[in-house]
C-alpha cells in the first residue's frame, strides 16, 4: 500500500519503520524541521512497564485538590482552563473509579511489556547505539511512603515484574552516588527496566526507515482530513501559500495534539488534552557523582536519568495555563530533587554550563490508554493518545498497528485500545 503517516515523533517514526519493513510505500509528513521535536524531545527516558499506569486512578481527584496548595506538587491544574480542558477533566474524573482504573491499567501494562520486548528486539537487530542504561530504582523518602507503595507492589507481583524491596544501605550499593546527607527509608529496585534517550532512538530509527525506502518530508503542514476523500491529503510545504494534494491508499494519524483537529471533520472526536511535563538536562560534572541508571523520587514523581554524558531530571503533570510559559516552581522542583539525591552530578547554570530547560505537551486521553488501529473511516488509521508513556509504548503500538493494517493478528491483546473505547 501507499501509506501516509502524519507526525514524526517517536510514535510516527516507529510506525513508519514497521510499515516500511513490511514492504509498504511510506511517506511521513512532519510540520517541524526534524523528527522528535515535541513530546519526544526531552522526556525522562524511562522504560518501566510495571509503572505505566493511568493518571485517572482512585483518589486522584482528592490529590489534585490538595496539590493546589503545594509548592512542589507533582500534579497541578493551572489557570486558565480552556473549555475542552474542562470537559476533559470531567471525563477524567469519571474514569477514576476503581473498575475503570483496573481495566485501563491492565491495558497499558500489557502494551508496555510487549513494547519493551519490541524495543529490545529492534535495538539488537538494527544495532542501534543510543544513550541508555539498565536498571531503575524508586526511592522512598519515609516509612509512610513505603506503606503507600505497597498496593502498587502487589500490582507488580500480579504482572510478574521482577523487583526487590531494598533498604537504604542496599540502595546505596546499587547507586553509590546517592547523597549521603539525604536520609530515606528504602527503595524498589527493578533490574529489568531501563532508561534511554527517546529522541536519539527516534533519529536512528528514522535513518533505518529511510534506508528501507521511506520518505520523510519536513516543514509540511497537513490540513484536516476531507470527509469526501479522507486519504487525499492537502499539504502545505514550507512557506508555500497554496497547498498541494496527494492521494494515498491509507493515512495513519500519529500527530500528537494536532490529531484531534485533523480527525474532527471526518466525524471522529478525540478528547485529547495537553498534560505538560518539564525536564532539565545538564552535562555530568563528575561521573562518580552521577546516577548509574535511573531513579524515581516517589514522593515528588521526579525521575533522574543518566543519558550518556548528561543527567536528565524530569517530572510534573500540568494541565491548563499558558502552553509556552514555563512555571518557575515546576523547574525549581526538578533542581530540588536533583540536589537532594545527586548534588554533585551535574554542571548547572551557575557554573556557566548549558542547562536545557524544557516543557513539553503530552497528548493524553482522559482515561489513560492510547487508541490505535482502524477508525471505521475507510483508509484512516490512528496511533495516538499515549500521554506521558509514549516512549514506553511506542514500539509495541507501532508493531500492532502495522499488523492490523496488514490484516494480521497482533502479538499483543488490543482489547480496549481501539477507537470504540471513545464512544463506550
Amino acid at each position: 500500500m501507499k501509506i501516509a503517516i502524519v507526525g514524526a515523533g517517536i510514535i510516527g517514526v516507529t510506525t513508519a519503520y514497521e510499515l516500511t519493513a513490511d514492504g509498504h510505500e511510506v511517506t511521513v509528513f512532519e510540520r517541524h524541521g526534524a523528527a522528535a521535536l515535541e513530546t519526544s524531545f526531552a522526556n525522562a527516558g524511562v522504560v518501566a512497564p510495571g509503572y505505566v499506569t493511568p493518571w485517572a486512578a482512585p483518589g486522584m481527584t482528592g490529590k489534585v485538590a490538595r496539590y493546589l496548595f503545594s509548592r512542589h506538587a507533582p500534579v497541578r491544574v493551572c489557570w486558565p482552563l480552556a473549555a475542552h480542558e474542562v470537559r476533559w477533566m470531567m471525563r477524567w474524573r469519571r474514569a477514576c473509579d476503581l473498575e475503570t482504573y483496573l481495566a485501563n491499567r491492565s491495558r497499558l501494562q500489557r502494551l508496555a511489556f510487549y513494547s519493551r520486548m519490541r524495543l529490545g528486539r529492534l535495538t539488537e537487530d538494527l544495532q542501534l547505539e543510543y544513550d541508555r542504561s539498565q536498571g531503575y530504582m524508586v526511592l522512598l523518602r519515609s516509612e509512610k511512603d513505603r506503606k503507600l507503595v505497597q498496593p502498587g507492589l502487589q500490582v507488580l507481583r500480579d504482572a510478574g515484574v521482577k523487583f526487590q524491596e531494598v533498604d537504604a544501605a542496599t540502595a546505596r550499593t546499587l547507586e553509590p552516588a546517592l547523597n549521603p546527607d539525604t536520609d530515606f527509608a528504602g527503595a524498589i529496585h527493578l533490574p529489568d527496566d531501563e532508561v534511554g534517550n527517546c529522541r536519539q532512538f527516534a533519529l536512528l530509527l528514522k535513518n533505518q526507515t529511510q534506508a528501507l525506502g521511506a520518505r520523510f518530508e519536513f516543514n509540511c503542514s497537513v490540513a484536516p482530513l476531507d470527509t469526501a476523500q479522507p486519504t487525499v491529503l492537502r499539504i502545505t510545504r514550507g512557506d508555500d501559500a497554496v497547498p498541494v494534494t496527494q492521494r494515498f491508499d491509507a493515512v495513519v494519524v500519529c500527530s500528537g495534539m494536532a490529531s484531534a483537529q485533523l480527525l474532527r471533520p471526518v466525524g471522529l472526536r478525540v478528547p485529547l488534552a495537553a498534560v505538560h511535563g518539564y525536564s532539565i538536562s545538564a552535562p555530568i560534572r563528575e561521573p562518580l557523582n552521577a546516577p548509574r541508571s535511573g531513579v524515581m523520587d516517589d514522593r515528588y514523581k521526579v525521575a533522574i536519568s543518566r543519558l550518556g554524558n548528561r543527567v536528565r531530571v524530569a517530572g510534573s503533570a500540568e494541565i491548563g495555563g499558558q502552553p509556552n510559559h514555563k512555571r518557575p516552581a515546576a523547574i525549581q522542583t526538578l533542581y530540588k530533587v536533583l540536589h537532594d539525591w545527586f548534588p554533585g552530578a551535574a554542571q548547572l547554570a551557575n557554573t556557566g554550563a548549558a542547562v536545557q530547560e524544557w516543557k513539553g505537551a503530552r497528548p493524553m486521553l482522559p482515561d489513560g490508554p492510547p487508541v490505535l488501529g482502524a477508525t471505521g473511516i475507510p483508509g484512516v488509521w490512528i496511533n495516538i493518545g499515549h500521554g506521558s508513556s509514549g516512549w514506553a509504548l511506542a514500539c509495541g503500538s507501532a508493531r500492532a498497528v502495522a499488523d492490523l493494517m496488514g490484516a494480521r493478528a497482533p502479538e499483543v491483546d488490543l482489547e480496549g485500545l481501539g477507537v470504540e473505547r471513545l464512544t463506550a
